[in-house]
């Protein structure tokens, strides 16, 4: 599932979320001032940041203009703040955050936020060239090289392979992954084995090492063997 990373200083803020998301299959990090969100934004790959704008130590429009600016991490942020004025919001946005939450808010329309920014990210990005150490993929030419080897795929498995390289190196659960490929008219339970079957074939099987790992009992992830 999807990988939140919360910058909050409200430990009952952050209870009620932890509560709320991670029965729902949410993967949650949790950094008590901004300075310690800053170094977990930059070492680890989340697919949004939750941040407070009053944090101890380095404020949230401060952490978010230095991703931005310095960093230049992309990842989708959403704001949670009490000031709700017209020149709160721009500073926010002026720093480079996605969204913009007032607080108290609903834990149901944080996680309609959260789905739709990285849903917007997704799209954004969807054109983009992505590359895990060798491999590459190029969704406007839907064009894939490894080793710049051209490879072919079927559009099912290409939509496989884009997931996977797009979350990288997340492991991708077999839930989401059969969601972002199939949505949700999800075929027979063998159809992503026998996709990825395919795939493999094609990425790992003419190369020395495989790339296309699987995780039992949680999902699957691509990875650089270059960087084991």
């Amino acid at each position: 599932m999807y990988k939140i990373l919360i910058v909050e200083d409200n430990p009952d803020i952050v209870a009620n979320i932890y509560a709320f998301f991670e029965p729902k299959g949410f993967e949650l990090d949790n950094a008590h001032n901004g300075l310690s969100g800053l170094a977990l934004a930059a070492n680890n790959r989340y697919d949004v940041i939750l941040l407070d704008v009053m944090l101890p130590g380095m404020d949230g429009t401060k952490l978010c203009k230095t991703l931005r600016e310095e960093l230049h991490n992309k990842t989708p942020v959403l704001m949670l703040t009490a000031r709700d004025t017209i020149l709160d919001k721009v500073a926010g946005f002026d720093s480079g955050a996605d969204d913009y939450l007032v607080k108290p808010f609903s834990l149901i329309e944080l996680e309609a936020r959260i789905k739709a920014l990285i849903r917007r990210y997704q799209d954004e990005h969807f054109g983009h060239s992505i590359e895990v150490g060798a491999l590459s993929i190029n969704v406007a030419e839907h064009s894939i090289k490894r080793e710049d080897q051209l490879l072919k795929l079927t559009p099912t498995g290409f939509k496989i392979l884009h997931a996977l390289m797009n979350a990288s190196p997340r492991v991708v659960s077999k839930t989401e992954l059969e969601e972002k490929v199939w949505g949700q008219d999800i075929p027979s339970s063998d159809a992503l084995r026998t996709h990825l079957h395919s795939v493999r074939a094609q990425v790992d099987k003419p190369f020395d090492k495989n790339m296309i790992v699987t995780m039992p009992g949680v999902g699957y992830q691509i990875i650089d063997p270059g960087k084991i």
